[in-house]
């Protein structure tokens, strides 16, 4: 089912609307399962994991390509064989369908990388 929301888009979200509540997170969640809901269901996390720091940088940097695309940016942090990805819609400080489309995504870049750039022009 991941790959469903996958090939959706985020949308801008101008703010005003409610943050999804926590059942409704969890619903969306189960359709990202390598992903954990936080800060009561207020953002996602996922720690993926590399065999180096190089790998973990390119995947950082597909990844930045990949936000910039869909003009939602997720807090990432990354280090030796490692990148940590937070996403939470800012604007309504909470989850949106948005978070749960771009972990999809970046579950499917990480998956295969060469594939989701073809797929963004890259």
């Amino acid at each position: 089912m991941a790959s469903a929301l996958a090939e959706k888009n985020c949308t801008p979200c101008r703010g005003g609307v409610p943050p999804l509540t926590p059942v409704e997170a969890e619903g969306y969640r189960t359709q990202a399962p390598d992903w954990t809901l936080m800060d009561d269901a207020t953002r996602i996390e996922r720690r993926f994991r590399f065999k180096d720091f190089g790998e973990a940088f390119a995947f950082v940097a597909r990844a930045a390509e990949l936000a910039d695309a869909e003009g939602h940016h997720p807090d990432i942090t990354f280090g030796w064989g490692y990148a940590a990805v937070s996403l939470r819609t800012k604007k309504i400080k909470g989850l949106h369908e948005n978070d749960f489309i771009m972990a999809a995504k970046l579950d499917r870049l990480a998956d295969d990388p060469v594939a989701e750039t073809a797929r963004q022009g890259g």
